[in-house]
């Protein structure tokens, strides 16, 4: 038989003290988010999918190029697929922008609505831009005319980004922001990748 060492005391030897029960970890739509790295973080996903995007126009057109007999799954349609992804997923950001974030920021500074004027101008824009690449999918627009939507979206969306980061991170990331928009959800207020 084993004796328990005395600086590794057994379950048994070891002393048990009442505590109190553990708080339950937060949900997203309780706990104070810290606006401005959400926003940063959809961003980046916002970018990663413009890309994946790119690659699908890419293959659509390797695929069209090799004789047209379409593998399975048909590129033209995950083109479709991942193009209109994209667009929601860059509209439904800035439709919670516009409705959440930005009304709760303007609230607390007020300061900032040229800041969010022009970045709502922008949002107008690239919902033009969005449209278009839209309607040039569902024409079945050959691979050079789509790659120059996605180009003059990624000009418009990178400059809009870095605008909208350089300006408004700091306030996103104050704690009476986080207040204010205590209780709505990340994919509310930052749309479908928040």
């Amino acid at each position: 038989m084993t004796l328990p060492h005395p600086e590794h005391p057994t379950p048994s030897t070891v002393p048990t003290t009442p505590t109190a029960p553990a708080a339950p970890a937060p949900s997203d739509t309780t706990r104070l988010v810290a606006w401005g790295q959400e926003l940063r973080s959809v961003h980046a996903r916002l970018r990663d999918a413009l890309e994946v995007a790119r690659e699908a126009v890419d293959a659509a057109d390797v695929a069209v190029d090799d004789g047209g007999a379409a593998p399975s799954p048909d590129p033209r349609r995950l083109l479709g697929l991942y193009c209109h992804g994209f667009c929601q997923a860059l509209e439904g950001h800035h439709r919670g922008e516009d409705t959440s974030v930005f009304a709760a920021l303007l609230d607390l500074r007020p300061d900032l609505a040229g800041v969010v004027a022009e970045l709502r101008r922008d949002h107008t824009m690239l919902d033009h831009l969005l449209g278009e690449l839209a309607r040039a999918v569902d024409a079945d627009a050959d691979a050079a005319t789509l790659e120059r939507h996605l180009d003059g979206i990624d000009a418009v969306m990178e400059s809009h980004f870095r605008y909208e980061e350089k300006r408004l991170v700091e306030a996103l990331d104050e704690p009476a922001l986080a207040a204010a928009l205590a209780g709505t959800d990340r994919r509310d207020a930052l749309g479908p990748l928040g």
